[in-house]
């Protein structure tokens, strides 16, 4: 007989007692909506279980109201919570650094409520799956499960910053957060000019970055401003960012070891950050971690398509049906299915049919699969070398074979990110997998021809496939590269480039995963050190993870360049200080692919199947 799970139904009415004041260490108070369950309007007998959430997003908003009400009928207390200086939370609000200690004084607070059995879990996406991580830095002793949506591990290394260059979907993201702020709301005259300022202005700001301080309306929220400037001009990985809320990774050892998911998408701002999260915590702590990686953009989590690509209906997940089995198990003890779901779950993208759906996007597909570990215990991990002639091969040069490519980088005409894992700034940016090549609607196209025409990009492509080749893993990029600056930015993107057919007369490159390295950087975040012109060094750099398969007759392409705005801020080639240096300068940029000097991308191929 098929298995059959227990788990909680719907049983209650919910009653919520709004903007409960929770007192801080500090004796700042934070606002709590608490939906608990109730029976004939009045609260059930208890107590029960609690479910956690912290939010900058407004606890009112419709989802999260809906989501609270879910878990209240099924035997939960919900909690709803405005993070510090945010909605009804007093205090002032500091993006994401300050919440540690704010998370876990609200889970004590709630494990000595009486209606509370003293059982607490978290969840939440964004923002909330990083203030849930930061608080289990401090191992509150009440909290027993975590459900870390699209959370950091790390801010400084993969997320506000990225091998040393600033990702300004932050600076985008500022002006949304003091849109909606507690100032904005008790002045109609700011609340309109930051309005305008995100919804009609931001291109025109985004193309005027770096930020000066007391330049923009920014200056009438100084904690806002305060914040956006001191992830611009803090390049090195110092003690500023290894703050609680930044750095999770470096408390782990500190870290509660409690069942935790880690759930994120391939095209998500936080890929890399949830898979290092899960690769760490399940070898360091002895209770059950799980890894769910799909193939959604940030937080898109019931939705079928990242940018113009689709997966199929099958490539979605119900969130409350998730989370309710997970804390089911946790919470309650329950013989929920997740008890056996494996440790790794993923979706590997790019079995679909290659057509065009009724929506405009290519029928991608894929299909989900488990694993008992990441990255998976039988990867190949397989270095393709940058050749002669724009190739990309598994054999790398002859002994005293010189070869060398060379492009001119402007930092004054950048390469436009078209796509991505991006978050946050979807009207300036937007997410996901595309064709790359300019359109008329992306900021910084000056044309619709393919990306690599530009001069400035250097492409390295295999020859079409024998047979599909599947990449489930991290990529790694070991390039060989100089400058004639003394401080430049190199990049790489991974494409999986599809023959031309009649829906596509011109083919088709479609981005799978990108990064991008400081070149002060290259020996270590805590001290820059300048390049030394026309010198080759070796810039090693993580691209975000990934699942795919390059179908057979396909082509795997790797585009160098050095630049991808405005996803990243645009390095002037100067060496100046990061984030206030106005001048730029042009930079001769070389890329070594010889025998000695063998750039190559490393990728995790899997065995093939049968």
């Amino acid at each position: 007989m098929p298995k059959t799970y227990a788990g909680s139904h719907q049983q209650y009415d919910v009653i919520c007692d709004s903007n409960v004041m929770v007192s801080m260490r500090d004796g700042v108070r934070l606002a709590a909506d608490i939906y608990r369950p109730a029976l004939g309007g009045r609260p059930a007998d208890g107590p029960f279980p609690v479910i956690l959430e912290r939010t900058p997003y407004d606890k009112l908003l419709p989802r999260a109201v809906a989501q609270a009400k879910y878990y209240a009928r099924r035997g939960y207390v919900c909690v709803s919570q405005d993070v510090r200086g945010r909605y009804e939370s007093e205090g002032e609000w500091y993006a994401f650094a300050k919440e540690a200690p704010d998370g876990y004084d609200t889970v004590e607070w709630l494990a000595a409520q009486p209606w509370s059995n003293g059982r607490i879990g978290t969840k939440g996406g964004s923002y909330s799956g990083s203030d849930q991580a930061a608080l289990a830095t401090l191992d509150p002793p009440h909290l027993e499960t975590m459900i870390v949506a699209v959370g950091a591990s790390n801010y400084f290394h993969s997320s506000m910053r990225q091998n040393g260059a600033l990702e300004q979907r932050f600076h985008v993201y500022v002006y949304r957060m003091a849109a909606t702020s507690k100032e904005a709301a008790a002045d109609p005259e700011l609340k309109a000019a930051l309005a305008k300022a995100f919804k009609q202005d931001i291109p025109q700001i985004v193309r005027q970055f770096p930020m000066k301080e007391g330049a923009t309306v920014l200056s009438r929220l100084p904690s806002y401003e305060r914040w956006a400037i001191d992830i611009m001009i803090h390049g090195e990985y110092d003690d500023y960012w290894k703050q609680r809320g930044y750095a999770i990774s470096e408390y782990y050892e500190e870290h509660a070891d409690v069942p935790t998911l880690y759930l994120g998408g391939w095209y998500d701002s936080y890929a890399r950050n949830t898979c290092e999260s899960y690769a760490a915590l399940s070898k360091a702590k002895t209770s059950r971690q799980m890894l769910l990686m799909g193939p959604w953009t940030h937080g898109q989590y019931e939705v079928t398509f990242a940018g113009e690509v689709d997966f199929g209906p099958e490539s979605t997940i119900n969130q409350n049906d998730l989370q309710l089995a997970w804390f089911d198990r946790y919470l309650k003890g329950m013989d929920s299915e997740a008890a056996y779901w494996p440790p790794v779950r993923f979706f590997t993208m790019g079995t679909g049919d290659r057509k065009v759906d009724h929506e405009g996007r290519l029928r991608r597909g894929g299909y989900w699969r488990g694993g008992q570990d990441w990255p998976l215990p039988n990867t190949r991990f397989t270095p393709y070398y940058l050749r002669a002639g724009s190739t990309l091969s598994e054999s790398r040069a002859d002994e005293g074979e010189e070869e060398e490519s060379r492009f001119t980088f402007d930092p004054r005409d950048p390469v436009p990110t078209i796509g991505g894992g991006l978050s946050a700034a979807d009207n300036v940016m937007r997410p996901g997998a595309f064709d790359q090549r300019g359109r008329p609607d992306f900021i910084g196209c000056r044309d619709t021809l393919p990306l690599n025409y530009r001069g400035d990009v250097l492409s390295f492509q295999t020859p079409p496939l024998e047979d599909d080749l599947e990449v489930t893993g991290p990529v790694e990029m070991r390039l060989w590269a100089s400058s004639s600056a003394p401080d430049t930015d190199f990049t790489a993107k991974l494409s999986d480039v599809f023959p031309a057919d009649p829906d596509y007369p011109d083919g088709l490159a479609i981005n799978i995963t990108d990064s991008i390295i400081r070149a002060r950087y290259r020996n270590g975040y805590d001290a820059p050190e300048p390049l030394e012109p026309g010198t080759p060094y070796e810039f090693v750099f993580q691209l975000y993870p990934t699942s795919t398969i390059f179908r057979k007759g396909h082509r795997i392409r790797l585009d160098v360049s050095s630049s991808n705005w405005p996803r990243f801020d645009v390095n002037p080639n100067t060496g100046g200080p990061l984030g206030r240096d106005q001048s730029y300068r042009t930079a001769t940029q070389t890329v070594y692919h010889s025998a000695d000097m063998p750039s190559r991308v490393v990728l995790p191929i899997q065995p093939a199947t049968a």
